[in-house]
């Protein structure tokens, strides 16, 4: 198992020391002589595999200085959490902390590339009920033991189709505040076509963050997310989400995009929402099955790494001209970072999070919705299958064969459980082109935070 990863971007030779999260940049001969330490080989040997490019004293300062941060554990450092990871999950106690509510099977949009099936998720369309969604808070509420802080996305389908329920949820999750000592964040997915000022105003009071589904560009939208009967809606939504973003400070919102196969230079998507003013930005890859004409497929790969390349380097640019924007995918923390349990697993689907369909069904993420195989209870009952619970608690980087050797798996945590149930239909899986993508973007983030600082 490598313990470092070493690579060239926009000029810089980078190197990650996997395990401790040091990142360094180095000379040539540095770059040269790492691998050849990790391959367990002498001074000697390294300066006779070398003496054809370097000089002997520069080998030599390379490895004085390469043995000096070993010494210090900044390089080559062991991993410390596979033989703790049982005991830590072991002693950590399992609480619910945060839910998904489909406040809405129904959407009045007709996505091409829906997962949900514009909103009916492998079922009915309705709208989730006050009654049903109060159960939920108190099913939240109730296995979240000591844990104060918890969270709420108003998901569907799309949820301001159902906005009265959202207001009255969000009133009645502010009363058990003062009941139970908790503190709710409520968030909020929307394509915005019923956005109005009275639900901005609310918004913007009330939610922690607002996620606004836009793919980019006009003709990109409009192919991608029209309504019904084919009109594209990027006109109707745009100023809205331009409005929202601007009352919200540029912060506290994200314009979420999804890129597919018919638009692969998505990097002019972003860059184009950058250009409205947008500070937020995600753009996701499409999940999609293989045989749909939008899903991405092996051989688009090198032209998608090309993208994240020019999407980097445009944002350094940017950056340093004063007009700087958040690309999701490329926020990493290099000084802190995520808590060592969610290094290692991930993002709770399953034990922590959990997604809640209108009549009150239990899932472990919004993508598992309508498969009965990952159905746990319900928010009258609780948990009536606990075994799928486990089966999530037991996922994480140790578990998943592909994750072992990979630099970057205490930055994805293992990826998405959906995907790779999907792709493999074996939640310790992995979807492969998610693999080699989220790869490239650790690295285009290390480059970027790397150009930054000098």
């Amino acid at each position: 198992m490598s313990l470092i990863h070493r690579y060239q971007n926009n000029g810089y030779n980078i190197v990650l020391d996997i395990n401790s999260g040091c990142i360094h940049l180095v000379d040539d001969v540095t770059y040269e002589v790492l691998p050849l330490m990790e391959e367990g080989l002498g001074s000697q040997e390294i300066t006779e595999k070398l003496s054809g490019r370097f000089s002997a004293e520069e080998i030599g300062t390379s490895l004085s200085e390469c043995t000096k941060l070993k010494e210090e554990g900044m390089l080559f450092t062991r991993d410390v959490y596979e033989n703790a990871v049982s005991e830590f999950s072991g002693q950590r106690q399992t609480v619910v902390k945060a839910l998904c509510l489909h406040i809405a099977h129904d959407c009045n949009l007709a996505c091409r590339y829906c997962f949900a099936e514009e909103g009916e998720y492998h079922g009915r369309r309705a709208l989730m009920s006050f009654e049903t969604g109060r159960k939920a808070l108190d099913f939240l509420i109730a296995g979240s033991g000591s844990r104060r802080n918890l969270e709420v996305d108003f998901f569907g389908g799309e949820p301001l189709m159902n906005w009265q329920v959202v207001k009255d949820l969000v009133a009645y999750g502010r009363e058990q505040e003062q009941i139970y000592n908790k503190k709710f964040r409520f968030t909020l997915t929307t394509n915005g076509v019923l956005l109005n000022d009275e639900i901005m105003e609310f918004c913007n009071r009330e939610m922690g963050n607002v996620v606004l589904s836009v793919d980019g560009r006009r003709e990109v939208h409009d192919y991608m997310r029209p309504f019904r009967r084919g009109a594209g809606s990027y006109d109707l939504v745009m100023p809205k989400f331009q409005k929202l973003a601007e009352l919200r400070h540029q912060d506290r919102y994200y314009v979420r995009g999804t890129f597919t196969r018919r638009n692969l230079d998505f990097s002019r998507d972003v860059l184009h929402l950058a250009d409205l003013g947008f500070r937020q930005i995600s753009m996701e890859p499409v999940v999609a099955p293989e045989d749909a004409d939008y899903a991405i497929r092996e051989e688009d790969i090198p032209r998608i790494l090309e993208e994240y390349d020019i999407l980097a380097k445009e944002m350094i640019a940017r950056e340093k001209a004063g007009r700087g924007f958040n690309f999701f995918h490329f926020m990493i923390d290099l000084t802190g970072g995520p808590c060592v349990y969610k290094r290692l697993s991930g993002c709770g689907s399953g034990t922590e999070y959990l997604a809640v369909t209108p009549w009150g069904d239990l899932y472990p993420c919004h993508q598992f919705v309508g498969e009965e195989r990952f159905l746990m209870g319900n928010v009258d009952e609780g948990i009536t299958n606990p075994e799928v619970r486990e089966e999530f608690a037991g996922c994480n980087v140790y578990t998943k064969e592909a994750c072992r050797n990979c630099f970057a798996r205490f930055y994805c945590s293992g990826g998405c459980a959906a995907n790779a149930w999907h792709f493999q239909g074996d939640l310790r899986g992995n979807y492969e082109i998610g693999c080699v993508l989220q790869r490239k973007r650790v690295e285009c983030a290390i480059m970027i935070k790397a150009a930054l600082a000098e």
